[in-house]
């Protein structure tokens, strides 16, 4: 999946999340992400539809719990708060790097150590979670290239916790050295620190909108309301030339992981959660502390299954506790035929690959029915279907 970052106004992390969000990033990646950071008790995420000029889109606001306590931070406390989230290895990896960028930028332009830079603002809790939740959100949408128009520059000046300073800031300038700018005729700060974070270290390009397939745009909004909509867009789509005709689900995985259930449980448990909504159930034999052998339960659904499922989970096995985790499914299209063998009908699920071409396969209920009946070898049967199935996808 390509992200291409239309500014036209400006950037930051919660008009980030914003063009996410009404792009189709379920606001529960949010929430997940700051359970992940151990955030939970100290801020949440709210999502509300809301208008700037001309345009609807979403803003996103992370409210802390208590504004009274400070959260002030130095580098090293937040690249070890993400290394010691349950995120993925990629998600880890990429938010820490954004702020490895912004803590460097901070350094050069107050003269002292990066080790030293308190953050101020962009180490508050609402800019982690802004950062970490931008990262998990494109990883969560299979966005695997980041391209970004020229970003605007406005002008003014910005009180901050440094004093006042010009717009843009300091940090912000640092941060933008190498990417492509425009002016902005506006007086007031519309790029922040950030925002200029994370689409400098996010972006692979920057430039027009390329030749992609278009699926989906999102609309992410600023606080101020400006002469001009104040809103970052985002375009969601394939590359021009890969394969546009598979079906793409946001599915959820989840698993637990057990090493004192009886064995005698997990054939119920598998038909329960497959007749509560699960698409597909798996058990792998893992080892666990202590040289355990265990088991890792696995459930894939789709999210709006996901509270039956994780219920069953929880109640049903005994386990204490669930992960979940948001997959993408790429599926090929197909349909059902039906071929005729020398004992009777079977039908054939015929799958359409992005190149145009098709394979099939024959449904093994019909065949074990018809190798039953006739007292014919299942192998046989099988084969017999499977060659007359191809010869209709080559006609």
């Amino acid at each position: 999946m390509l992200a291409y970052f239309d500014i036209f106004v400006g950037i930051s992390g919660d008009m980030t999340l914003g063009a996410l969000a009404d792009a189709g990033l379920p606001i529960d990646v949010l929430h997940e992400t700051i359970d992940a950071l151990g955030l939970a008790g100290e801020v949440e995420v709210m999502a509300n539809q809301v208008r700037k000029g001309a345009l609807a889109g979403v803003k996103v606001d992370v409210v802390r719990r208590n504004e009274d306590e400070p959260r002030h931070r130095h580098l090293n406390d937040i690249l070890a708060l993400i290394d010691a989230a349950s995120l993925p290895a990629a998600v880890q990896e990429q938010a820490s790097a954004v702020f490895q960028r912004l803590g460097e930028a901070e350094a050069k332009v107050h003269g002292v150590s990066v080790d030293e830079v308190p953050f101020h603002e962009v180490g508050a809790l609402d800019a982690i979670v802004d950062i970490v939740g931008v990262v998990a959100g494109l990883h969560a949408l299979s966005v695997t290239r980041v391209i970004s128009s020229p970003v605007p520059l406005s002008r003014g000046f910005a009180n901050t916790a440094h004093g006042e300073i010009p717009v843009p800031g300091p940090a912000t300038m640092e941060l933008l050295v190498g990417v492509p700018v425009r002016g902005l005729d506006l007086n007031v700060e519309t790029v922040t620190p950030t925002g200029a974070a994370l689409i400098s270290t996010l972006a692979d390009e920057f430039g027009p909108v390329p030749a992609m397939a278009l699926e989906h745009v999102g609309y992410g909004a600023g606080t101020f309301d400006l002469p001009l909509p104040n809103m970052l867009r985002v375009m969601l789509g394939e590359p021009a030339g890969s394969p546009t005709d598979l079906q793409r689900d946001m599915l959820r995985i989840l698993s637990t992981n057990v090493d004192d259930m009886p064995g005698e449980w997990f054939g119920p448990l598998f038909d329960q959660l497959l007749a509560a909504g699960a698409l597909d159930v798996w058990f792998t034999p893992i080892q666990m502390k202590k040289n355990r052998p265990a088991v890792m339960i696995s459930v894939l659904a789709e999210p709006a299954a996901v509270p039956a499922l994780r219920l069953i989970l929880l109640r049903e096995t005994t386990t204490l506790g669930v992960r979940e985790e948001t997959v993408t499914r790429w599926c090929v299209s197909r349909e059902l035929r039906t071929v005729q063998t020398s004992w009777g009908d079977v039908r054939v699920k015929v799958a359409r690959l992005p190149d145009g071409s098709e394979k099939a396969s024959p449904e093994f209920e019909d065949c074990r029915r018809l190798a039953r009946e006739h007292n014919v070898p299942l192998r046989i049967v099988t084969q017999s279907a499977t060659e007359k199935a191809q010869r209709h996808t080559e006609n």
